[in-house]
Order: C-alpha cells, then structure tokens, then sequence
C-alpha cells in the first residue's frame, strides 16, 4: 500500500532533485539536508514549502523526498477505444494546478481531449486546454505533467498539449464539486 503523504507533513531532501519554483516555473535544483514541508500532494506529484518558497517536485522523483513514486497504468487485454479515452480522462484528473487542490478537469482547463488510433496501433491524444489567467507562470508545468501521465499509458505515443485562450476561462467552467469546494457555488 503507498503511503499518502498529509499536507504540512515534513519532509527532507534526500537527494539533489530538480524541482520547479511555484508559481515562476523556474527550475531550481534541491541539495540533500534541505527540510521543509509538504503543502500539498496530489496527483503524483508534490508541492514543498522550503525556506518560504514553494517547490514542485514530480512524482516520477518522489524517492527524492522519501515518498514511493506511483506504478506506471496498465492495460487489460481486451481493452477498446473507449477504454482508453476514459483512462486517459482519470489520468487527466490526476493533473493539479501546484497552487490550487482541485484538478484540471474539475477547473474546467480542459476543452477537448481526443485520441487519435494510428495505423501502427499506437494513439495520439489531442488535448486543448486553457489556464485560469493568460499570465499563469505554471501553465507548461502543468503541460508536462499532462505529457507525463498521458503518454505514462501503454500505447499512446504521443500528448499534443495546446494552450488557448478562447473562450476565455471563468469560475462557470468548474465542476458543482470545484465550485462547491472553493465556496463559489
């Protein structure tokens, strides 16, 4: 059974691991001995406040923090298109803006998500999505998580990820269970 880390649980680096600073996005190496605090862990990946900053570390180096990283999805034999699209719908979910405790789906970042069969039996999936501000310094952080967990399932080669702007994103976009969690239902 994986241990799922508490908010605020302490934490310390076990070794040098490339974090990106929220909400910058710059990467910044982590040395071990460095201690500080999980503020949030969601969908894999880890939020840190370390020294009065916050880091994001992703999940595939949860080792680095002394976390266990979580096993790759796998795919039943018989598995149809739909199959697919579902699951690649549940690993959108596990998709999290590093400041906020709701995921990309239930924000409404996500405007369409298409999988492609290929003539080779891989799939491409073709995702648009928007952010909640044009000036978000996460957006492709969160790009590359989406790449990560998409293409993490057997058989999809490829997560073409665009950013777009229209229509523009508003709180209407969220799910009755985002709106009700943040208190803007």
């Amino acid at each position: 059974m994986i241990k799922r880390p508490r908010e605020r649980d302490p934490v310390v680096i076990q070794r040098e691991v490339t974090s990106l600073m929220v909400p910058a996005g710059i990467e910044v190496k982590l040395v071990p001995g460095l201690a500080g605090y999980i503020t949030q862990a969601l969908g894999g990946s880890f939020t840190l406040e370390i020294e009065g900053n916050l880091f994001r570390v992703s999940g595939d180096d949860a080792d680095a923090i002394g976390r266990n990283v979580d096993p790759a999805p796998e795919l039943p034999t018989d598995i149809t298109e739909q199959d697919i699209e579902r699951l690649v719908w549940d690993r959108l979910r596990t998709c999290y803006d590093p400041e906020i405790p709701l995921n990309i789906v239930d924000l409404g970042l996500i405007y369409e998500c298409r999988v492609v069969p290929q003539p080779d039996g891989a799939r491409v999936v073709a995702i648009q999505m928007t952010l909640t501000a044009p000036g978000c310094g996460m957006g492709e952080i969160i790009v590359q998580d989406i790449r990560e967990k998409v293409e993490a399932i057997p058989t999809v080669d490829c997560a073409e990820v665009t950013i777009v702007f229209d229509p523009p994103w508003d709180a209407s976009m969220m799910s009755d269970a985002a709106r009700l969690h943040t208190g803007m239902f």
